[in-house]
């Protein structure tokens, strides 16, 4: 199952042993590990990501470090929030991928001064491997199932304009001549909001597609590095991982011929 974890330790020290002791499990193929990063808080309660591998194949925990950075409101996250207005959409932004918000709350409480965490995107078939290696460490596990729910947040609101857009052409019809201009200018309007949705709906086909190829490609390397008890378990979270991204792709593809047809 694909997860979030925090694993908050009581030095930079020692997180990067929980790090590394992570990567490990991932190379004997008790979990996989799609994307890691180090945060840390110093004595004055500045936040710093220390450590960000964040590729195609799990880019949600990038979003997550600087969200939790930006909460704490250490300088790269004020420059963050200043640059890009992360921290006005972040809680958006962590739904919309399936994380709530307090989810980040949780670890920024965790986070004392002087203190680490390991944030992780992960699949994992029980939580005793990683539990087991962490508590060795002295490290507290946070963790949060991730449910993609973006895809269906695109056809929601692609059928919303699409309803909008038809209800508006229809009053259009049977309106009087004065009434018509304003209908114009709202026809106008919520087309280029669908216009405007089939454009990010394309870019997200794209970013779907570069993660699902992504997962695949690191699923099929780990299988070459995975013990043979573990290499069943791999197999069987790459072929699902081919399924999901069937998914997905059919699900975004259907909402982009939503747009075209509404837009036609």
């Amino acid at each position: 199952m694909d997860r979030i974890i925090a694993v908050v330790f009581d030095s930079e020290k020692k997180a990067y042993e929980g790090l590394r002791a992570l990567r490990g499990l991932h190379d004997d193929g008790s979990i996989t590990v799609y994307a890691d990063a180090v945060v840390s808080k110093d004595a004055n309660g500045t936040a710093t990501t220390r450590e960000l591998n964040d590729d195609a194949a799990g880019t949600f925990v990038g979003l997550l470090a600087g969200s939790l950075v930006g909460m704490i409101g250490g300088p790269v996250g004020v420059a963050i929030g200043a640059g890009t207005g992360l921290m006005a959409g972040a809680a958006f932004d962590l739904s919309r991928a399936g994380i709530n918000a307090d989810f980040v709350e949780e670890i920024s409480a965790s986070l004392l001064p002087r203190t680490a965490a390991v944030l992780a995107e992960v699949n994992e078939d029980w939580q005793a491997p990683i539990d087991t290696q962490m508590e060795i460490l002295g490290g507290h596990v946070s963790r949060r199932n991730r449910i993609d729910v973006e895809d269906a947040y695109f056809e929601r609101q692609t059928e919303a304009f699409g309803e909008e857009l038809r209800a508006l052409e229809a009053e259009r019809k049977q309106a009087a001549a004065e009434r018509k201009a304003r209908l114009d200018a709202k026809i106008a309007e919520t087309r280029q909001k669908l216009q405007e949705k089939q454009n990010e709906l394309g870019a997200r086909i794209a970013e779907v597609k570069r993660e699902g190829e992504a997962r695949i490609a690191l699923l099929g390397r780990q299988l070459s590095t995975a013990r043979d008890e573990t290499k069943q378990r791999v197999e069987q979270r790459l072929a699902d991982a081919r399924a999901d991204y069937r998914v997905r792709s059919e699900k975004l593809r259907q909402a982009w011929e939503l747009t075209k047809s509404a837009l036609a």
